[in-house]
């Protein structure tokens, strides 16, 4: 009796996993993000999320620069995005502001939440078109930066405790507002394609340097001034496409 062939190993050289390890890191940060806001540590659920942003942001660069992008990854990525910057941030902004309008304040959540899967579903079909043109720009504001945005009142009342804390139907309204943002279709700036003169190399690297010491420093004054500069810069956007359209 003949005995079954093997099917020959291959190996996979474990630095190629790094960017999928990235990506299952993040979605452990929006995962315990979760939980934390679910026992009142807004600020470290906070945190979490931002974590989960920078780890996002680095995966799929390091993929390519691997030359490990799998469907599988993709995917992966995916769905750490729904988890880490729609479900992750909903929740955390429902606990912190709006069980006091728990009918009202539940409608906001979902909305934001199903707005940030459509932005996602809407992101993953575009990349999976045959000849998918490369503008440079996203279509809608990408779900990372609408996480970052949905958060801002809670940036805003860590950054000045003092401060009245924003009333919740606001909180609501906001979080409509900003998951309308990510599935809109008016063009948002893409960093992926950014570049500088060499010239400037220098001022570049101390401005990094300044931002990761502000976010050390004073994180929540930091991350107010990166989500209002982001502002500036899609109000500029969309004076701009409804310029082109008149």
């Amino acid at each position: 009796m003949n005995e079954p062939q093997r099917r020959p190993r291959s190996e996979l050289p474990l630095v190629q996993l790094i960017p999928n390890m990235m990506t299952v890191a993040a979605l452990c940060a929006g995962l315990s993000a979760i939980r934390f806001a679910i026992y009142d540590e807004f600020a470290l659920a906070a945190g979490l999320i931002l974590v989960a942003a920078v780890l996002d942001g680095l995966d799929g660069r390091l993929a390519r620069l691997l030359k490990s992008e799998s469907e599988v990854g993709a995917e992966l990525d995916s769905f750490g995005d729904f988890v880490n910057f729609g479900v992750a941030p909903g929740f955390t902004l429902y606990l912190w502001a709006l069980h006091d309008i728990a009918k009202s304040g539940w409608i906001a959540t979902l909305l934001y939440i199903v707005c940030c899967l459509l932005r996602l579903v809407r992101f993953n079909l575009g990349n999976k078109a045959p000849e998918a043109p490369d503008t440079g720009h996203f279509s809608g504001v990408p779900s990372p930066a609408g996480a970052m945005l949905a958060l801002f009142p809670l940036f805003w009342a860590f950054m000045i405790p003092a401060a009245p804390q924003w009333p919740p139907a606001v909180v609501a309204l906001w979080m409509v507002v900003v998951g309308t943002l990510m599935i809109g279709r008016f063009p948002t700036p893409s960093f992926k394609t950014a570049t500088i003169y060499t010239e400037y190399l220098s001022f570049t690297v101390v401005g990094f340097v300044v931002l990761v010491a502000a976010l050390t420093t004073y994180p929540w004054a930091a991350l107010v001034v990166i989500d209002l500069g982001y502002i500036a810069v899609l109000l500029v956007g969309l004076f701009r496409h409804s310029r082109r359209k008149a």
